[in-house]
């Protein structure tokens, strides 16, 4: 009889990890929502700017738009998606309105911008075109409720 039970036991335990194996393909295909760097909700409005030359970026509501100083009336502006989350970074992609391809990659590490006293949760490179501007970025509300110096939270 204990025989028998051997067998039973490893075709139930083989039976088990068959089982097991057929759901974890489900479990790792589940997609994960999550868009936060360095505590920055990206699915909210985010700023991203520099100096030397001044440039900025709002992201909002899947909308982005460039400004400058030398473009008074408004600069490209364009559609953007879902930033693609790399652990401590994130990048969007896209083409503005001016057919220029703009590449938006964000790391979670504290930035100062070098004009102002200012510290902020993200390091930004923007690619656009055949520019790459370096700055730092924020949310658009962190950055409006914060003072001229101290950490942008």
């Amino acid at each position: 009889m204990r025989l028998w039970i051997v067998p039973a036991v490893a075709l139930g335990l083989t039976a088990a990890a068959c089982n097991s194996s057929e759901q974890a393909p489900a479990a790792a295909t589940t997609p994960v929502a999550e868009a936060k760097l360095a505590g920055v909700d990206l699915t909210q409005p985010v700023s991203v700017l520099g100096n030397e030359p001044f440039w900025g970026l709002a992201i909002a509501d899947g909308k982005v738009a460039y400004s400058d100083p030398e473009v008074p009336t408004g600069g490209p502006n364009g559609t953007i998606g879902a930033p693609e989350m790399l652990g401590n970074v994130a990048i969007w992609r896209s083409t503005l309105s001016d057919q220029s391809p703009l590449v938006i990659t964000l790391t979670g590490t504290d930035c100062s911008d070098g004009m102002s006293d200012r510290t902020y949760p993200l390091a930004a490179k923007v690619e656009l075109g055949e520019r790459v501007l370096n700055g730092c970025a924020a949310s658009t509300a962190a950055i409006a409720a914060a003072g001229e110096s101290g950490r942008v939270e």
